[in-house]
């Protein structure tokens, strides 16, 4: 081999190990770059290059939102109510050097972590609050893990129930109380409204009872509504001390027209 062709092939392998080292990381991925075992920074994204021949070794992170939907879980409430929950992770990668270095699998170790919070938030509170106070539930289930998922370079965006499966017996329970309550509802209503209605008719009474003129006028508009109605038979009911002014203005009518001729002779 001549010494032109000698150059040739060192040429070439020394291109072939250049080309060697070159790495391409996305947009929304970060290359963690170890250099004989020792972390030295992160590359990316785009194209980058490592010591080839196994000197350097760049471990590709994706740093997008993650989306884990946590297998049921059967946990007891503090009020000791078995139920059954569905619950969603998000979380991310914020630090990309420590999801390789701090924890051997940060995927699953958050999961794990998710689960456990997730048991432990429930048996802390009442069946109530978890049906009722979802918002807060699902505030203290980010808070229970986002303190561990820190060191480990990841963040947790939201951690919320999905379902919640209820036992059949308790949910015929509940169903019966909800109708307790509803009807109790009901009941309170009505007796607000015949209390009101009575004390408007209490204040007209006594509005009447200044003014005999204004009860005559209700008694005639009662007997009109009443007579508005086809075959029917209104059956006037008159006040005795009506019929005695009536029998005066009569008596008094019949003496005024006695007096009239008199009072011409």
């Amino acid at each position: 081999m001549t010494p032109l062709q000698v150059i040739y092939v060192v040429v070439a392998v020394l291109a072939i190990l250049l080309l060697s080292g070159l790495r391409i990381s996305q947009e929304y991925q970060r290359g963690v770059v170890f250099r004989l075992g020792r972390y030295k920074g992160l590359r990316g994204p785009g194209l980058f290059w490592i010591i080839p021949l196994g000197i350097e070794r760049a471990v590709i992170i994706d740093i997008r939102t993650r989306t884990v939907s946590a297998e049921q879980q059967e946990s007891i409430t503090r009020d000791s109510v078995t139920i059954k929950v569905n619950a969603v992770l998000w979380y991310r990668v914020v630090d990309a050097a420590k999801s390789v270095i701090a924890v051997s699998d940060a995927s699953h170790a958050v999961y794990q972590l998710a689960l456990t919070g997730l048991r432990n938030i429930i048996g802390q509170h009442d069946l109530d609050e978890v049906l009722q106070e979802r918002n807060k539930i699902n505030g203290l289930l980010r808070e229970n893990i986002a303190g561990s998922t820190t060191q480990w370079g990841l963040e947790v965006e939201r951690f919320e129930m999905k379902d919640v499966e209820l036992p059949e017996a308790m949910q015929q329970v509940m169903a019966m109380q909800a109708e307790a309550i509803r009807e109790k509802r009901a009941r309170i209503i009505k007796a607000e409204a015949e209390l009101e209605a009575s004390e408007k008719l209490s204040a007209a009474s006594a509005q009447m009872a200044g003014n005999p003129a204004a009860l005559e006028l209700r008694r005639m508009q009662m007997i009109a509504e009443v007579g508005a109605e086809n075959n029917s038979t209104t059956v006037l009911m008159i006040p005795s001390d009506f019929v005695t002014l009536s029998k005066t203005l009569s008596e008094y009518l019949h003496e005024l027209a006695a007096e009239k001729p008199h009072s011409k002779t």
